[in-house]
């Protein structure tokens, strides 16, 4: 899970996003710096933290900001010091990560789209990928569901022409590498890389 932070872009606000929801359509309520953003019908779409370098160490952070357990502590001190008791649970684990390909099949309703079973680790996920390029054998960058691409695109569980899909193949250029082909096709990895490790750009 990613944080977002731009000082130059929107001032010193650190950005807590949780769920997307229809902007026409949500409340907000202030307590000192904090602004918590819910549905209208009271679900927590995220925070907003105001004078964010005051509570935290940002000097040279710009854009999204892996959110990790110490990062999360400081922000619930926070919270607790503003005398805000709402329950900061949020799934850290790693969403982007090395993958196997199992196994490949062609998509039954597109001709150029396959099905694919994913070994991530702790679990094997199936993933519908266009890219022509893709194989069995392969060690490859999977963008799990609830993964933020650098364009700004969450990653959700859907259905490609009928079958489900539960995360995404990624490319050189769609994680922002520098340098990254042209051509249509998923980043495939060398040897060295293991199976369900975090992988970092």
């Amino acid at each position: 899970m990613d944080v977002f932070y731009n000082h130059q872009g929107i001032g010193d606000v650190l950005i807590i996003p949780i769920k997307e929801g229809n902007r026409y359509e949500i409340k907000k309520e202030t307590n000192d710096v904090v602004t918590k953003i819910t549905s209208t019908d009271g679900e927590v779409l995220g925070y907003n933290i105001f004078q964010a370098s005051k509570y935290f160490e940002l000097d040279g952070k710009n854009g999204a900001i892996p959110l990790t357990e110490e990062f999360l502590e400081e922000i619930r001190t926070l919270f607790e010091q503003k005398g805000i008791d709402d329950p900061l649970e949020f799934d850290l684990s790693p969403k982007f990560v090395v993958g196997f390909v199992k196994s490949k099949q062609a998509h039954e309703n597109a001709d150029k789209l396959s099905v694919c079973q994913i070994d991530v680790g702790e679990e094997t996920l199936q993933i519908v990928c266009g890219a022509p390029n893709i194989a069995e054998g392969q060690k490859v960058v999977v963008a799990k569901v609830g993964a933020t691409m650098p364009s700004g695109m969450k990653i959700k569980a859907s259905e490609l022409r009928g079958v489900p899909s539960y995360g995404m193949v990624c490319s050189q250029k769609e994680l922002g590498l520098p340098n990254a082909p042209q051509e249509k096709g998923i980043y495939v990895l060398d040897d060295a890389y293991r199976i369900g490790d975090e992988f970092t750009f």
